[in-house]
């Protein structure tokens, strides 16, 4: 199969709550960006978001953080292909512009989508 990564700094105008925290809503975006790198690499085609099984939000997400978001195809059908993502935190924005690479990755957010793509 195949898995696409892209990273994204998280800048400060994405902040939506207290503490520069980003919304839920943030991730799912990067999602579909995977998934159109996705789909065009395997069908040359951007395809289209048809659903979600299973979104976790596990860690928050801040205004400052360098995140790295990968997504795996698991299954082809037809028309359709099932991807896992993932959101990991690689690196966290700290006092002023002073940011630290972090030893272990925070996985902040996962899920498993649906994209379909026209027919061959």
């Amino acid at each position: 199969m195949i898995t696409v990564t892209h990273r994204r700094y998280v800048p400060y105008a994405h902040a939506h709550y207290a503490g520069n925290l980003v919304d839920g809503a943030y991730s799912l975006g990067l999602f579909g960006d995977v998934a159109t790198e996705i789909c065009i690499r395997l069908d040359g085609d951007e395809g289209l978001f048809a659903s979600y099984d299973d979104v976790q939000f596990k860690a928050p997400v801040r205004a400052g953080d360098m995140l790295e978001i990968t997504g795996t195809v698991v299954k082809m059908g037809t028309r359709s292909r099932k991807i896992d993502f993932e959101v990991r935190v690689v690196c966290r924005g700290t006092e002023g512009s002073a940011a630290a690479v972090l030893g272990e990755p925070i996985v902040a957010t996962t899920a498993t989508g649906t994209v379909v793509v026209p027919p061959k």
